[in-house]
């Protein structure tokens, strides 16, 4: 009885990652924990690479880069292409935009009520808009 009453540590991942319809794998539970359980952050695949291996967890970087596309598949991510050669993932899917932060590289959170888009040019026939993403470049002062 008392075993029945612990909760498994990675049971809120698991359910997550089942509820987004991806297997609980070995691999996709440790970048998730890691992912998911320090609140809203914005990362690179480089940089939570970093982050699994000071874990001691063991995982190429081509995986973290095909697990974090399979979590902005399914919609527990958001990717946010900074440039051709920079993408962030963010845990907060809400709606909502970013200031980056071109010193430091960073993104901060802007509340999606403080940039109103007036006007959307005409999508092209048989598509439609997805979301509407703005990035404000902040320069160092």
């Amino acid at each position: 009885m008392g075993n029945m009453t612990k909760i498994r540590p990675y049971s809120h991942i698991i359910d997550r990652l089942r509820d987004a319809g991806l297997r609980p794998t070995r691999q996709r539970l440790a970048l998730a924990k890691i992912l998911f359980e320090g609140g809203d952050r914005h990362l690179t695949a480089e940089m939570l690479h970093a982050e699994v291996l000071s874990a001691n967890v063991r995982v190429s970087l081509a995986t973290v880069y095909n697990t974090l596309h399979q979590f902005t598949s399914s919609g527990m991510l958001r990717e946010i292409v900074v440039d051709a050669s920079r993408s962030y993932f963010d845990t907060n899917t809400t709606e909502h935009h970013h200031f980056f932060m071109e010193g430091s590289g960073s993104l901060v959170d802007i509340p999606g009520g403080d940039i109103v888009v007036s006007k959307v040019p005409q999508v092209p026939e048989g598509r439609e808009v997805k979301r509407v993403d703005v990035i404000v470049r902040v320069g160092d002062a």
